[in-house]
């Protein structure tokens, strides 16, 4: 299909339609095929593991050529300011739809500490739950069913990532502004530089896993508490690990010499992005961590 209007040189047209694609379809299959893993696998299927890792491969694969043939629409003039526009709209919307995941999350969080907690000391518990119930945070249930644990604190490691997330988000600023002046070797420094401080971050993150359950005994089947702390941070730096991947692409393309100063949304969106993970990280280290 061709675009609604004619162009001469680099003036992008009124608004580019794309020729037909495969990339959703193709996408929707290899999602189709970790669903029926995951259901097989969780069944007890040991063998299904291997397609749900098939189906991820698949999905990697279709997005990887999916979003190349978007990079070179973008890089040949075909976006006008309409398509920018949709692109930014489609991103505040995902990151909205991200906001919402998280939310629930937090929610859990908030209505197991501040409602259900409170709610069952009020009962008559000594027949509808167990005799020596008390209504603390968190909660280890009857006698055997959760093994103690400690909870995890602030310090040092959540401290220190708090610090690595809060300082990448000024490295990447910093990466942008003299992208916007046109500063290229600065602008490719300061963003390889929040790259290696998200990797850094989930490194920790991984060796914080390796403290909770060596010296704390703390796992995710360690009642509502060990299970609202991995999904929050567990989430948390799948974000962090998807947003690094996102900036190091960028980093790539910026290298390849992509993006202008006063043309490069795949920055500013990957950006958008990763101040998103920084100020949900904010939300955990003060209500998982501290309160």
């Amino acid at each position: 299909m061709s675009a609604s209007h004619s162009t001469t040189g680099n003036v992008a047209p009124y608004y580019y339609v794309p020729a037909d694609s495969k990339h959703p379809v193709c996408a929707s299959i290899a999602l189709m095929v970790v669903m029926f893993g995951a259901s097989a696998w969780i069944n007890g299927i040991d063998v299904a593991k291997w397609v749900v890792l098939a189906g991820l491969l698949g999905l990697f694969v279709v997005l990887y050529y999916w979003f190349g043939d978007a990079i070179q629409e973008s890089e040949a003039g075909l976006n006008s300011k309409r398509i920018d526009m949709s692109y930014r709209w489609s991103m505040s919307w995902f990151i909205f739809s991200e906001v919402m995941f998280f939310a629930a999350f937090f929610g859990a969080l908030w209505y197991t500490r501040t409602i259900t907690l409170p709610w069952l000391g009020d009962l008559d518990h000594k027949l509808l739950l167990w005799p020596d119930f008390n209504a603390v945070w968190p909660n280890l249930g009857p006698a055997g069913v959760v093994e103690s644990f400690q909870t995890m604190g602030p310090f040092w490691l959540p401290t220190i990532n708090t610090a690595l997330l809060l300082t990448s988000g000024v490295t990447l600023t910093i990466s942008h502004h003299a992208l916007i002046a046109d500063h290229r070797a600065k602008a490719k420094f300061w963003l390889f530089a929040t790259i290696v401080l998200g990797f850094v971050f989930v490194g920790l993150q991984g060796y914080e896993y390796y403290h909770a359950y060596t010296d704390l005994n703390l796992k995710f089947n360690s009642g509502a508490y060990g299970s609202l702390f991995f999904m929050l941070t567990g989430f948390h730096g799948f974000h962090v690990l998807l947003g690094a991947t996102m900036l190091t692409v960028v980093l790539v393309r910026m290298m390849k010499g992509h993006f202008r100063s006063d043309h490069h949304f795949g920055f500013e969106g990957a950006a958008w992005y990763w101040h998103f993970v920084d100020v949900v990280w904010l939300g955990l280290y003060l209500f998982v961590y501290w309160f």
